[in-house]
């Protein structure tokens, strides 16, 4: 990043969503252990990208990004669930998360996967029970719904079981984009979705940032992908190489780390076309855009 206002409104965000989460679970009438297990990955870092994508959309429409809060903080513990499940010996085997010790390896299997449904279940309660003037009962409707779907068969876990499914063997390109876009793709289409929703958008407005979220979901998924052959531990806070030693089909195995890149490149594009079309101040959430192409973890 480059972009000064884009740094600091980064950063600002992100340290909103973060002093929030660890009261999420505090709160919580439940064990000790489960909530020590919750909140040692829901408070390890990371980007805060989904969250800062609700509050760039919002930002957009002009809005106030205090009315995201809910379901920023919603769809952050589901993308923790998501990855403490993920590392677990059933699914990717991984050690290191973020530079520290898996939450299965810290807390044990069992109560790893008990935190993880935890931090699924209480995600919509975040939704439902966040209170702010301008948020009407019918937008968290529409917000739980869009989640659920995201987050369910039909996005995040449909693409995790297609993901599984293609180890140990080459898939095709089309193939490679359906696990993508439902395994990755399906929670950043619903944050910028989520933030469309919350402003009152309009239909067309909807479907342009539609296509902006699917072309920047894809985008991201390839650079992960680069990242994995072309990053640094000591960046990426997780063991580089992973996806080869998984047997996985990634871009560059699939089209090689030229075409990979340049199928990178094209879809920024389109994500920015479709971004330009939506007729909204679309300052951060270009910067976003472009932060996504050429982050380094």
């Amino acid at each position: 990043m480059n972009n000064p206002h884009f740094e600091q409104y980064f950063a600002t965000m992100k340290e909103k969503v973060e002093v929030q989460l660890p009261n999420v679970v505090d709160q919580l009438s439940a064990p000790s252990k489960l909530k020590e297990s919750m909140l040692y990955s829901l408070t390890a870092g990371g980007k805060r990208l989904r969250p800062l994508l609700i509050f760039a959309t919002l930002k957009a429409f002009q809005k106030n990004e205090e009315i995201g809060i809910g379901a920023a903080c919603a769809v952050e513990m589901i993308h923790t669930y998501s990855l403490i499940h993920d590392d677990l010996p059933s699914m990717d085997n991984d050690d290191l998360r973020r530079g520290k010790p898996t939450n299965h390896k810290v807390f044990g299997e069992a109560v790893a996967i008990l935190a993880g449904d935890a931090l699924l279940t209480n995600s919509f309660q975040m939704i439902t029970q966040h209170k702010h003037p301008d948020v009407s009962a019918e937008m968290k409707l529409k917000l739980v719904t869009e989640l659920a779907i995201a987050a369910g068969t039909e996005g995040m876990v449909g693409g995790q079981i297609a993901d599984l499914e293609g180890e140990n063997q080459q898939l095709s390109l089309e193939e490679l984009e359906y696990i993508h876009l439902h395994k990755t793709g399906a929670l950043l289409q619903f944050c910028v979705k989520a933030g469309a929703i919350l402003s009152n958008a309009s239909e067309c407005q909807v479907y342009q940032l539609e296509e902006f979220s699917k072309h920047i979901g894809l985008a991201f998924q390839i650079q992960d992908d680069i990242l994995d052959i072309e990053g640094t531990e000591e960046k990426l806070g997780k063991p580089i190489g992973s996806d080869t030693t998984n047997e996985k089909t990634t871009y560059p195995a699939l089209l090689g780390m030229t075409k990979a890149k340049e199928k990178l490149t094209y879809h920024i594009d389109q994500a920015l076309h479709a971004l330009y079309e939506a007729n909204i101040d679309h300052d951060m959430l270009e910067q976003l855009c472009l932060y996504i192409a050429n982050r380094e973890n």
